[in-house]
């Protein structure tokens, strides 16, 4: 007798990864995926990344995260480049990379943790 095969499972997002995901699809990041870290890493449970398509809408991502984060009641624990082609927003339990196309190429954050489930909000869910 066969088994039937399992649902892939699909992460739970928590909250504050859910306001800093609708707060990127707000603004319309590119190539939005969150990496679920939990058991992988012990700085972050999770990794927000996107894409702007240029300096001035990565900085403008960046601009409306915080604003909606903070709203949320969330405030970051560090942000770095904020005048970049990469911004940092650390929230301690999720950091948000926003990157312009060229600099996300080259530190490939997803092939780096790709060990960690991938999920693409606007594809509707995970990928590995």
């Amino acid at each position: 007798m066969s088994r039937p095969a399992r649902a892939a499972r699909k992460p739970e997002l928590a909250p504050v990864v859910r306001v800093a995901v609708e707060a990127a699809e707000d603004r319309k990041a590119r190539d939005l995926v969150v990496l679920d870290l939990r058991g992988l890493a012990d700085a972050t449970d999770w990794f927000v990344i996107a894409s702007g398509t240029s300096d001035a809408h990565v900085r403008g991502l960046a601009d409306w995260i915080q604003d909606r984060m903070q709203r949320a009641g969330y405030r970051p624990h560090h942000v770095e480049g904020l005048g970049g082609k990469w911004v940092l927003l650390d929230y301690i339990d999720v950091v948000v990379h926003l990157f312009h196309p060229e600099a996300r190429a080259f530190y490939q954050l997803e092939r780096l943790w790709n060990d960690a489930p991938a999920i693409h909000p606007d594809a509707g869910g995970t990928d590995r």
